[in-house]
This record gives structure tokens, C-alpha cells and sequence, in this order.
């Protein structure tokens, strides 16, 4: 079984790859069909607001204000790939036991890394060219997703409370002699002396 769990460990990062191969494709996209994209996120998000709160705008109105969100619109989702990756990243590193701050430098090493990369990748695209403020944006969102994996992996492994509701439920046991008595050893409140009390088990 222990063979079967060291084979299967690498498989881990298999996510974190998917992740990395679907930022690839994004960014070979070009300027044109990529700002296509996010403003149909963009347009989306506004109409879908329109229709919530019923302010009944009309066509030019919301591609206005689909124009001045898309610029964020784009950023965040910078943000959001690379929070995904770093947590697709983080997961398997805690699995091969690196943890607090190694998890910090290896995670995020990996993502500006990467980030750089990507931007650099960017400069062979038509319409795209590279960014330092993206890399920033980037690392900040693998930052999110390292804290994200690190809150997480802390309070369901690490849970201080569990571990005190398990020292509250561990049963005491106490040595028995040859005539089925066990000594129960109590203190005196009054004194440092402990006294024996045998008690007899009911069989």
C-alpha cells in the first residue's frame, strides 16, 4: 500500500500542470481575440446586474459601463488563474510535507516564475506584449492562494480543539492485582499524601 501512495504522490501535480497548460493556450490568444473575450465577460457581468436590480438600461448604456469595467475585468482574471494554480501548487508541496514559510518561498517562486514566463511568451503573440504590473498581479493572486491552502491545511490538520476533545476522552486505566482489585489512587485536597482505595470490579 505504501508502494502504491509513492507512486500516486507525483500524480498530485497533475492539476497544477492542467493549470499552467490552460494559461499557456489563454495567453497564445491574440490581443484581438483576447480582449474579445473579456469584454464578453464584461458585458455579461453588467447585463446580469441590469436584469438584478432592474434598472432597465438600454444597449449603449451598458456597453459603456462594460468598457469601464473591463480593464478590471482582465486583471482579475490575472488574479484568479494564478490564485488557482498557486493553491494546484500548494496541495501537492504539503503532501510531500513542505510547510510554513518553505511553502511560502517554493509556491510562490514557482507562480512569479511562471508568471514571468508567461509575459515574456506574450511578446511572440500579435497584439500582446509583456507586463511587469500583470507579473504583480499575478503574484498577488498566487499569494491569496498559498495563504488559502496554508488557513486550510491548518485547521483541518492542525485543529487544536480536536486534539483537547481527544485528551477529554481518553479512558484511564488502572493496574489490577491477583484478587481482581484495581487501586484507585486519589489525593487529598489537604494534604501532598495519596491514599488507596480498593475497589472491587464487578465481573
Amino acid at each position: 500500500m505504501k508502494l502504491v501512495i509513492t507512486l500516486l504522490k507525483p500524480l498530485s501535480f497533475l492539476p497544477a500542470i492542467l493549470m499552467m497548460l490552460l494559461i499557456y493556450e489563454f495567453s497564445a490568444q491574440t490581443g484581438e481575440v483576447s480582449g474579445e473575450l473579456s469584454y464578453k465577460i464584461s458585458y455579461q457581468i453588467v447585463e446580469t446586474k441590469n436584469e438584478i436590480l432592474g434598472t432597465n438600461k438600454s444597449y449603449d448604456e451598458l456597453a459603456a459601463e462594460a468598457d469601464s469595467i473591463h480593464y478590471y475585468v482582465r486583471k482579475a482574471a490575472h488574479m484568479t488563474e494564478y490564485c488557482v494554480l498557486a493553491i494546484a501548487i500548494s496541495f501537492p508541496l504539503y503532501v510531500y510535507k513542505v510547510r510554513g514559510i518553505w511553502l511560502v518561498l517554493l509556491a510562490g517562486m514557482v507562480c512569479v516564475g511562471f508568471a514571468g514566463l508567461d509575459e515574456y511568451h506574450q511578446s511572440f503573440v500579435g497584439g500582446r506584449g509583456p507586463s511587469v504590473k500583470d507579473v504583480g498581479i499575478d503574484s498577488i493572486g498566487a499569494l491569496i492562494g498559498i495563504i488559502l491552502v496554508q488557513a486550510f491545511c491548518w485547521s483541518t490538520l492542525h485543529n487544536p480543539v480536536g486534539k483537547k476533545r481527544k485528551k477529554k476522552n481518553k479512558v484511564l486505566h488502572f493496574p489490577v492485582n491477583a484478587r481482581g482489585i484495581y487501586h484507585n489512587r486519589k489525593r487529598r485536597p489537604d494534604s501532598g499524601l495519596e491514599c488507596l482505595n480498593d475497589e472491587r470490579q464487578e465481573m
